[in-house]
């Protein structure tokens, strides 16, 4: 008995697993009749840091100076004021009469032994519809069965580097060294990091859902 507890100290055992430290972005852009909303999160090791409400995103942890968070605020709204006329350029031109749905999850988790996992996920209309296979830095198709408008998408996004190796990049160094900061700091996964949360993310990926919404509308797919 006295060696099993001896052994099981030594393994652990009983010990509560270290969660590894995430950090998560969720974006969502619905577009109909012209009109486009967009709202959205991120969240670092499960506390909300930024919230994106229409053309507004608001810092919800002091993670970047006044000065700083001000010109990205500027970057954002200026980017969702752009797309949204885009929007209603492209609905003249051809209306729809139909909604869409996008969301886009993506982010990075940091484990304990120093490994980490990065991902991004495309859903149209809550269906699986892309993801980014992150260690190749290409796209992949998550439709079920065969869809012209998730090919002719696959297609485009894997034409530029902005959307495969640039894509690739941040979610693989800028994004887990984030993660890697904000364990070095704290001396275990969890706490306050006050790292700049690089939020060209959002731009970066409300430039995917922009994409992804005028292939919709170029093909006249509805989904």
């Amino acid at each position: 008995m006295l060696r099993l507890l001896l052994l099981c100290g030594a393994l652990g055992c009983g010990a509560e697993q270290a969660a590894p430290l995430t950090l998560t972005m969720v974006h969502y852009t619905r577009v109909f009749e012209g009109n486009s909303l967009f709202w959205g999160n991120a969240s670092l090791d499960g506390r909300l840091s930024h919230v994106l409400e229409g053309h507004s995103v608001s810092q919800v942890l002091p993670l970047e100076p006044p000065d700083a968070w001000a010109r990205r605020q500027k970057d954002v709204s200026t980017y969702l004021i752009y797309f949204s006329n885009l929007v209603k350029l492209f609905n003249k031109e051809r209306p729809m009469d139909y909604t869409q749905r996008l969301c886009c999850r993506l982010g990075c988790r940091l484990f304990p032994n120093g490994t980490s996992h990065s991902f991004y996920e495309v859903t149209l209309n809550g269906t699986a519809f892309l993801s980014f296979h992150v260690p190749n830095a290409t796209w992949q198709r998550r439709w079920p069965g065969q869809h012209q408008v998730a090919a002719f998408a696959e297609t485009e996004l894997m034409k530029y580097p902005i959307t495969t190796h640039d894509l690739q990049h941040f979610l693989n160094t800028t994004c887990v060294s984030i993660l890697q900061a904000q364990s070095a700091r704290t001396g275990k996964l969890r706490g306050r990091s006050r790292a700049p949360l690089v939020l060209g993310l959002i731009l970066g990926t409300l430039c995917l859902l922009g994409m992804a919404v005028g292939i919709f509308w170029c093909t006249g797919g509805s989904c």
